[in-house]
């Protein structure tokens, strides 16, 4: 294979997207999942203190963000520790999800 041929197989793999984009868009992605789960433990902490109760709802999104990646990772990967991740982050959200729907039943008017 000459450097023209190995050049144009890697564009057809990478479908014309730059590599570097492709990094920092991923980079970009874990900052962002990184600063959500910043911002929700300074809104849970600020709720605890001002009386408002415990808010798990903020949690269950937070980490339905990376329990989604690790089950497109193992869809995509098929590798069981990817599969163990998304177990586990799947696991922990819908416990966050049972306690912040536990809550708002247990402060419903309604029910």
């Amino acid at each position: 294979m000459n450097r023209e041929e190995i050049l144009a197989k890697s564009r057809q793999e990478n479908k014309n997207q730059d590599i570097f984009e492709q990094d920092v868009i991923i980079t970009g992605n874990k900052y962002a999942c990184m600063a959500a789960a910043v911002l929700a433990t300074i809104f849970f902490i600020v709720q605890i203190f001002t009386g408002g109760g415990m808010n798990y709802g903020l949690y269950a999104v937070v980490f339905a963000m990376p329990m989604a990646g690790f089950w497109f990772k193992y869809i995509k990967l098929r590798k069981k520790h990817e599969l163990a991740l998304a177990i586990g982050y799947t696991i922990v959200v819908l416990a966050f999800s049972v306690g912040h729907i536990q809550g708002l039943i247990a402060a419903s008017s309604i029910l």
